[in-house]
């Protein structure tokens, strides 16, 4: 069953799904792109419930500046290249940017900047599989999907500042 909670983080509430004790989406509430159509089916449960507990705890530590990595269970949804593109973006270190055509190349698909765009943007587990650690070209602060200013905040909390 999949199942909901709103979890009250310091950069706003985050809407966490899970699902037979995995994480499938993590999304702001004006998440953009819209999240996808499976987050209908959802249960609602409350923060505090027992599937929640993990995540809650260390995305705290994480937007406290405790912790750098995630130890959760996660269970993409997603075509092959945007499963493939998500792994990809947890290979960025704590503290590091890549651009798009870096990525890209990492992927595999040097010319398919555009496309790992794309992917990167429909990540359904924002914060967690960090896609706020990639940039625009020449270091652009470009596109996240909870807004410009969280990913600017997260960039300069991995940057110690």
């Amino acid at each position: 069953m999949l199942v909901t909670a709103a979890l009250p983080t310091r950069l706003g509430v985050l809407r966490a799904y899970v699902q037979d004790g995995a994480l499938v989406g993590l999304f702001f509430p004006e998440h953009r792109p819209q999240p996808p159509s499976w987050t209908l089916d959802a249960v609602e449960r409350p923060a505090t419930a027992s599937d929640f507990t993990a995540v809650h705890r260390q995305l705290e530590a994480y937007l406290a500046g405790r912790r750098r990595c995630f130890e959760l269970s996660l269970a993409w949804r997603g075509t092959e290249f945007q499963r493939a593109v998500w792994q990809a973006l947890q290979a960025i270190p704590y503290g590091h940017t890549v651009t798009y055509g870096e990525l890209a190349v990492a992927v595999g698909r040097p010319r398919a900047v555009r496309a790992v765009g794309s992917a990167n943007g429909h990540n359904p587990l924002s914060i967690v599989v960090p896609c706020h650690r990639v940039l625009g070209a020449g270091g652009a602060l470009t596109g996240y999907a909870g807004g410009l200013e969280r990913k600017a905040a997260l960039l300069a909390l991995e940057r110690g500042g």
